[in-house]
């Protein structure tokens, strides 16, 4: 009965907090209308901008305060789309790698708690300095001795947050919540499907064990990969909340952003190679692709492997479920086939059948979501293109929005797509996508077109010799 009490001041409390968030941000948007009636329009545009500063701290505030389900939702939208309001975009994005972190005692308390051992009789070293801290928990860097080699090896220790389990749960309780943040970019937007997988996921991403499994499955996929790369998992020193993994350095997003153009194309087909190979033939993505998830590695010669991070967010798709996937890409961007595409779609519940809407229009109206591998063409992604993608998925003012559903596994796949739509755009990436896709999609087995190609392809010849 103590622990449902604290639970329940727990909720009450992160209720409260989200009151005060609303409440300070709709009092704003009052304040500045009335100030705006005797303003010039300069004048009203400073208001505006200023008011826009003022909601991003607080919203950013708040949210880095409350470890779970909320921020992680903040972390999702500072990438997602562009067309955020830019000071609410740029304040949610400290979310990403500068959340405020827990005091290293109790991470120290969590460790000594699933082992039943001090940090100093597990550990060699230990940093009490997180190197990074997140919606769920916060990493440490460790030396542990190697059991294998008998070595000293430098590890990455996930500690999970106390308390953040009924912290999330608190949050899912109030599953209308979960779409407040999306609403910013997409007004009309109807966030229920999107909601209910994130609340599956994010209940799942709270098991490091199973995170491990993951991590693990990825890792013995991708191994001896030229240019991707997972870390191995230290699994006698990884628990249900906590989770040890080698540790790897690099270059971070940012740091990525300032390297030449080569650099950056280098990274955006790496990663798109990652998210389709992972799909198509592993069946498998995370399902969390934002900045803080890459470490690239750069020698005299450029970036040359990208490190792929987090496994807490993985979808696993069934084989009936990528096999419509690959039927939507056969229909509209290899045959351009609008019936045949309706057909497809609808047999997904994408579209209602025998919706009241021209199949040309409904194709082009579905299919503007695969524009950047319709046709083979050299292009260059700017963060305007992905924006406008992912406001043409999201908008239901279209009269076939009115007609069409969003299934629970399209979800996902949306938020993988987009997600790397909004990386690519922020990228500036350069090159012909629809010859790789061809050589990732499982109908059309192309042959390599670029160089990373060509390297995947000698691994591949190696990987099922």
């Amino acid at each position: 009965m103590v622990r449902k009490a604290i639970s329940s001041r727990n909720r009450l409390s992160r209720n409260a907090e989200i009151a005060k968030l609303g409440a300070a941000v709709g009092a704003s948007y009052a304040t500045t209308a009335a100030r705006k009636l005797f303003s010039s329009a300069s004048r009203k545009q400073e208001l505006d901008h200023s008011r826009e500063l003022k909601n991003a701290a607080q919203i950013a505030e708040r949210l880095g305060n409350m470890k779970g389900a909320l921020m992680k939702l903040g972390q999702m939208a500072s990438y997602l789309d562009h067309g955020l309001p830019e000071p609410l975009r740029l304040a949610l994005s400290e979310l990403q790698a500068n959340a405020p972190p827990m005091a290293s005692e109790l991470a120290e308390e969590v460790i000594a708690s699933e082992f039943a051992k001090p940090v100093s009789e597990l550990f060699v070293e230990w940093d009490p300095e997180p190197i990074a801290a997140a919606s769920i928990g916060q990493v440490h860097r460790a030396i542990i001795i190697d059991p294998l080699t008998g070595h000293q090896r430098a590890v990455a220790v996930k500690v999970q947050y106390p308390g953040v389990a009924e912290a999330i749960a608190a949050d899912l309780k109030n599953a209308n919540l979960l779409g407040t943040l999306f609403a910013f970019g997409f007004k009309s937007f109807n966030p229920e499907e999107l909601v209910a997988e994130i609340k599956e996921r994010l209940s799942e991403e709270l098991d490091y064990t199973l995170e491990a499994r993951n991590q693990i499955a990825f890792g013995d996929y991708y191994r001896d990969h030229p240019f991707i790369h997972i870390p191995d998992v230290v699994e006698h020193l990884s628990t249900r909340r906590v989770l040890t993994t080698e540790l790897v350095t690099g270059i971070t997003w940012a740091e990525l952003l300032t390297l030449p153009q080569d650099d950056r194309n280098f990274a955006g087909e790496a990663i798109f190679r990652f998210v389709f190979r992972s799909l198509y033939r592993f069946h498998a993505f995370n399902g969390d692709p934002h900045p803080g998830n890459y470490i690239f590695h750069h020698d005299e010669n450029g970036v040359h492997k990208v490190t792929f991070l987090d496994y807490g967010l993985v979808k696993h798709f069934t084989p009936s479920e990528t096999q419509v996937f690959q039927d939507m890409i056969s229909a509209a961007v290899i045959n351009h086939d609008n019936a045949e595409f309706r057909k497809v779609i609808e047999g997904a519940g994408l579209l209602q059948l025998d919706a009241p809407v021209d199949t040309d229009v409904a194709g082009e109206y579905f299919s503007h979501f695969y524009a950047p591998v319709r046709e083979s063409h050299v292009m260059t992604w700017t963060p305007e293109y992905s924006s406008s993608i992912v406001r043409h998925t999201f908008d239901r003012t279209s009269p076939i929005a009115q007609y069409s559903t969003v299934p629970r596994s399209f979800v996902f796949i949306q938020r993988i797509n987009l997600g790397l739509y909004a990386l690519l755009g922020e990228l500036g990436a350069v090159g012909n996508y629809r010859l790789v896709a061809e050589e990732l999609w499982p109908m059309v087995n192309a042959l390599p077109s670029t160089q990373l190609g060509e390297l995947e392809a000698q691994w591949l010849a190696t990987k099922h010799s």
